[in-house]
């Protein structure tokens, strides 16, 4: 039998990566954590060595086993108490990213038979590892109190330890880097408010950091009896404070707002403080050591991704971080802060892959007299003019930098160009990029990405008849917008659980995200917040015309957005279009909002997504 292109597509993915392989592992005291797959198992095992990766490691949790066959197994956290003897983790089998929280004894490798239910991400443990603090959702799927369980009780016996009333925050919980105090963070899309306790008192009420301030952002860790907070009050791209606690009114600035760097997230190690950021489009890493000048981290390549590794001991020089682009693989590096000194821990194996045979480039695109970033890849010596995926999200304040996948070569092999638009209503820029993206600004993520199609056709990159888009869930949004506005210049779209009926989810406050999305989109029983939204709704301005292909797909158990977003407007598409070219709509009928949970299913989705792609474009049979 010949093969599908879908199964041509997925053995060459699955060709390019090695799929037995360790990561690095990362001390934690006398202890390194890490975790490794092997080929022919969809999910990781996590493991741990004693004083030495040298040793024989201690399985400490197997996915594989926790997934027991079923379709879906995904993990919400995974923490080891402070003093190593037992771990906290958490399981959702069904999509719906609700989990169950359970306990397993480490010296053992048994559970200790306290199953938490209908919990959420975050969580941390006390200094003593007696007791662990979670979050649990309300009726709109929103993590809004904070709870203590005592190892050993019930969940019933579980004592409130906050609730959040005001449907536009969401609570989350974790531990400073120092491990000395507990904090609990009340997050709205403008506004936020950090509680904390110590750690090693966890009945102690939590005391406020900073009181909330309307529309003012801040985020703190502790650092040598001081607190580190970046804020963006006076400061949309955030500055860095110090002050000691209940002295905020004397806090030292370390790092004054720049409109030209966004200051991001501190890290604090026992001697120096890492803080990250963005400068000019790219990520970026500042370190600020006790005893000198602080400096920043260099990187030379034209487009890349910057992440922050596991960094699990407080008290180190060695900061470890990840680097990779379209053309290198993830890489591990750390840091000596003292002496700059850096050292490739690993790099992810790439096996049947050459980057000499590819070439990327950041270029620049216009909409109304603004410059926005796109970044390309493709065949190197490829001739140009030739057929593009186009890649967009545009929200959030979320960065969408250059990342190394395996699937994406079956189509640069097959000669088409893979671009990223970094559109307003993302973070590439800086705060005032999202600013100009969100609320009554929406409007111009939509018109950025066609003006980068455009850009795109007119320098000669892109084919005309022959540009896909695709975009996932903000970004299936933005794929329904751009579908509807022009559906002349698409050849095809993949819309992957697409938020495109904002008008009637905006309005209907019991479904998951509305209340708290206000803050993102507008409320659309304010009048004019009504028109924001109707003015781009993809669901509303779908009315006759000749569409481009369009592959949509959902979630059934999605509750981030609901299944019937996708279905009504597949539906409407097909009862109005005026063309020829399919219209599908693909549900995972056992998973959620970020589809399979299994890399071997992963992988075959991805597979299909591309054979749709390819073969819209007109490229190739197989």
């Amino acid at each position: 039998r010949k093969a599908s292109r879908r199964e041509v597509i997925f053995n060459e993915t699955r060709a390019r990566v090695q799929e037995t392989d360790l990561s690095a592992p990362a001390r934690r005291g006398a202890w390194w954590y890490g975790s490794r797959t092997e080929e022919g198992k969809q999910y990781p095992q996590f493991l741990r060595w004693h004083l030495t990766v040298d040793n024989d490691p201690q399985l400490i949790l197997d996915q594989n086993e926790l997934a027991d066959h079923r379709s879906f197994c995904d993990l919400g956290l995974l923490a080891v108490s402070l003093d190593h003897t037992r771990l906290a983790y958490s399981v959702d089998h069904s999509g719906n990213e609700t989990f169950a929280l359970r306990f397993r004894d480490l010296a053992t490798g048994q559970d200790i038979g306290d199953d938490v239910a209908g919990t959420y991400y975050g969580g941390a443990w006390s200094a003593d590892g007696s007791r662990f603090f979670y979050t649990t959702l309300d009726h709109a799927h929103r993590p809004h109190r904070i709870w203590q369980h005592v190892l050993g009780h019930d969940q019933t016996q579980d004592t409130l330890v906050l609730e959040e009333e005001d449907e536009r925050f969401e609570v989350d919980i974790g531990l400073t880097r120092d491990r000395l105090f507990i904090m609990i963070e009340v997050i709205s899309s403008t506004t936020s408010e950090t509680l904390v306790f110590p750690s090693d008192h966890p009945d102690s009420e939590p005391s406020v950091l900073i009181p909330r301030i309307p529309d003012v952002r801040y985020r703190a860790e502790h650092h040598q009896g001081l607190w580190l907070v970046v804020t963006d009050e006076d400061a949309p791209n955030g500055r860095l404070i110090s002050f000691e606690a209940g002295a905020v009114d004397k806090a030292s600035e370390l790092i004054p707002h720049d409109p030209a760097m966004k200051v991001g997230r501190v890290l604090p190690f026992a001697d120096h403080v890492v803080v990250t950021g963005r400068r000019h489009g790219h990520p970026a890493f500042t370190v600020i050591p006790d005893r000198s000048d602080r400096f920043d981290l260099e990187f030379e390549e034209s487009a890349y991704r910057l992440g922050v590794g596991e960094n699990l001991d407080y008290d180190t020089a060695t900061f470890r971080y990840t680097n990779e682009s379209f053309l290198a693989p993830r890489r591990v590096i750390d840091i000596d802060l003292d002496s700059r000194i850096q050292t490739v821990v690993k790099e992810t194996p790439a096996p049947n892959y050459d980057s000499s045979q590819y070439e990327q480039r950041r270029v620049w695109a216009s909409a109304d007299d603004v410059r926005i970033p796109v970044t390309l890849v493709h065949k190197k010596g490829l001739e140009l003019p030739a057929p593009t995926l186009l890649y967009g999200y545009g929200a959030y304040e979320s960065s969408i930098d250059p990342w190394f996948d395996p699937s994406r070569f079956p189509l640069l092999d097959r000669g088409v160009v893979f671009a990223v638009a970094h559109i307003r209503g993302g973070g590439e820029m800086g705060r005032l990029w999202h600013e100009r993206g969100r609320m009554a600004n929406k409007i111009n993520t939509f018109r950025d990405f066609i003006a980068v199609a455009e850009f795109l056709l007119e320098t000669g990159v892109a084919r005309e008849g022959h540009i896909a888009a695709r975009g996932v869930s903000a970004g299936g949004l933005l794929m329904g917008a751009v579908t509807t506005m022009r559906p002349e210049l698409w050849a095809a779209v993949v819309a992957e659980v697409p938020f495109v009926d904002a008008v009637n989810s905006m309005l209907d406050p019991s479904i998951p995200l509305t209340v708290g999305e206000w803050e993102e989109w507008g409320n659309p029983a304010i009048a004019d917040q009504y028109h924001w939204i109707k003015d781009y709704s993809p669901y509303e301005h779908t009315v006759p015309a000749d569409y481009p292909a369009i592959l949509a797909t959902a979630g059934f158990n999605d509750p981030r957005v609901a299944y019937w977003e996708p279905a009504k407007w597949v539906a409407r598409l097909r009862t109005v279009n005026k063309g020829s070219r399919p219209i599908l709509l693909k549900t995972e009928m056992g998973a959620g909002h970020c589809g399979p949970s299994g890399r071997y299913d992963a992988w075959r989705d991805e597979a299909f997504i591309l054979a749709f792609v390819l073969d819209q474009l007109g490229v190739g049979k197989v």
